[in-house]
C-alpha cells in the first residue's frame, strides 16, 4: 500500500513538472512569479540547464543561476540577510540526515524538523526534496503558504510552475507533507 502510494505522487509530480516543460515563448532568466519582493526565474525547457554562478555584492555564493538552490538561497539572503555556513552543495545536500527531529543544522546555519513530526510547517521555511529517479540532486523550495490541511511550495527551475500544493495532514500528534520523498525543512530560528 505504501508503495502505490509513493508511485502515485512521484507520477503526480512528474506529470506536473513534465506539462510546465511545454513552454516556447518565455525566455530563460525572464521572471515568472515573486514571494516576498524575491524573483523566481525561468530556468528553460530542461531543469538541468545551468547558465552560471550567481554570487551577491560581497561575495556570497547563492548558486548557480535559476536552479532551485540559487532561488532559496537568494529568499534567505534577502528576506534573512542568512548567509549558509556551508554556501555549496546540491538540494538534496540541504538536509542533514544525521540529525534527530528540530535539530541545528550547522552547515546551513538553520533549525531542521524531519517530515512526519510533531512539528507543522511554517511560512518561509525552506523545503528539501530527497534525490529520486531522473533527479538525483533532490529539490529544494520555500513554503509560501500553511492551511490544516495543505500546504503552498513558492520554488524556481520547475519550467512555469512556480506554485505547488501538496496535502499536510495531521494524525494524533504528527504532521506530515504528504510526500514521501520530502525530507523535511529548515527555519529561521
Amino acid at each position: 500500500m505504501l508503495q502505490s502510494i509513493k508511485r502515485f505522487f512521484l507520477v503526480l509530480l512528474t506529470l506536473s513538472m513534465g506539462m510546465s516543460f511545454l513552454n516556447s515563448g518565455i525566455e530563460v532568466g525572464s521572471v515568472i512569479d515573486n514571494f516576498n519582493g524575491v524573483k523566481v526565474y525561468f530556468n528553460g525547457r530542461d531543469f538541468t540547464n545551468v547558465n552560471g554562478r550567481n554570487t551577491t555584492a560581497d561575495g556570497y555564493n547563492l548558486g548557480l543561476k535559476y536552479q532551485c538552490v540559487e532561488f532559496v538561497k537568494r529568499y534567505y539572503y534577502e528576506v534573512y540577510s542568512h548567509k549558509m555556513p556551508n554556501a555549496f552543495g546540491h538540494a538534496k545536500d540541504f538536509f542533514d540526515k544525521s540529525l534527530g527531529d528540530k535539530a541545528y543544522n550547522k552547515k546551513r546555519g538553520l533549525m531542521q524538523y524531519r517530515n512526519v513530526r510533531e512539528y507543522k510547517p511554517e511560512v518561509n521555511d525552506l523545503l528539501i526534496y530527497d534525490g529520486y529517479p531522473g533527479n538525483r540532486f533532490g529539490h529544494v523550495a520555500i513554503i509560501s503558504g500553511v492551511t490544516e490541511d495543505e500546504i503552498e511550495l513558492i520554488q524556481q527551475n520547475m519550467g512555469t510552475k512556480s506554485r505547488i500544493r501538496i496535502p499536510l495532514v495531521k494524525f494524533n500528534q504528527y504532521w506530515t507533507i504528504a510526500d514521501y520523498n520530502i525530507l523535511g525543512w529548515l527555519r529561521k530560528e
